[in-house]
């Protein structure tokens, strides 16, 4: 399956781990079908040939529950909402390598996991926003609440309701930090918004700016949560260039724009697994109708 800028190799049962790897380094997206993977205990068995499932989301931003070992749901939004194209903690300290998606339910209509290639994506946008992002990079800034407010609170995001952990946490992600006198939490993190494959040392885009903008938000949504913060910084999660300046929302606009041309979908069957490369790929979701159950897994 291929778009403009982005493919997806497909696989039956009898692939190889070294198939499958060789073509995520080309491609950065492989979809294996016919395992009849079924249940979350087989969704591990698959994802251990690829290596040990990271057991832990800490530090993430967006809801997710833990279903077994190194298993977790696809991030819990409303069917009806998008979730946009990103690089799954591109924001933190560290990230996966490998996504493992599967299906056990299908939805009735939309609720595909596209994905995007951001090497297409970083040569498609105007150079002179491609510059800005690369000369300033990115900082992310959080307002996380003590166990009342908007959006996840620190306890839920660092897993611990010890602050002297967060703390080792944070530092140790390369994170500034302070506590609020209501007993919540803000961080900034500055990174770069592209980054060096360690593999193909090519350049790729490697952020999430326009998703944790204001303006990646349902206007109705956007609105009425802007209406109770007395600035941006006050919202759950916020976006600036790495200096501090704002980000146009045309800048914004033109990642999206590029990331949609690039973009790539499939209908889900039950027992599918994708596989993305999350240096080299974007994933998002579709809205859908009726059920759906998509698990996901790190390594």
């Amino acid at each position: 399956m291929r778009s403009e800028g982005t493919s997806l190799v497909q696989f039956g049962a009898d692939a190889t781990r070294a198939e499958v790897e060789e073509a995520l380094g080309t491609c950065g997206v492989a979809l294996l079908r016919g395992l009849g993977v079924d249940t979350a205990e087989r969704f591990h068995e698959e994802v251990n040939r690829f290596g040990d499932p990271l057991s832990s989301y800490r530090g993430g931003n967006t809801p997710r529950s833990k279903v077994a070992d190194g298993i977790f749901t696809s991030t819990e939004y409303p069917p009806e909402y998008e979730i946009s194209l990103h690089n799954e903690l591109s924001y933190a300290g560290e990230w996966p390598r490998l996504l493992f998606f599967c299906c056990l339910i299908a939805p009735e209509t939309g609720g595909m996991t596209p994905v995007c290639d951001g090497r297409a994506l970083l040569a498609d946008l105007d150079p002179a926003v491609r510059d800005r992002f690369v000369e300033r990079g990115v900082t992310y800034r959080q307002h996380l609440h003590g166990g009342y407010g908007l959006g996840k609170s620190w306890q839920q995001t660092f897993e611990t309701s010890d602050q002297a952990e967060v703390a080792d946490f944070l530092v140790t992600a390369d994170m500034t930090f302070e506590w609020t006198d209501d007993g919540g939490l803000r961080t900034a993190a500055t990174r770069p918004a592209t980054r060096t494959h360690p593999v193909s040392g090519e350049q790729v885009w490697f952020n999430q700016a326009d998703q944790w903008h204001p303006s990646n938000l349902p206007q109705a949504e956007r609105e009425a949560l802007l209406e109770l913060v007395d600035d941006e910084a006050d919202l759950p999660h916020s976006v600036t260039y790495g200096d501090g300046e704002p980000i146009p929302v045309a800048d914004l606009d033109q990642v999206r724009v590029a990331a949609k041309k690039h973009e790539l979908a499939f209908p889900w069957q039950p027992g599918d697994i994708m596989v993305v490369e999350n240096m080299l790929a974007l994933h998002g979701r579709h809205a859908y109708t009726g059920a759906r159950r998509i698990l996901v897994s790190m390594t």
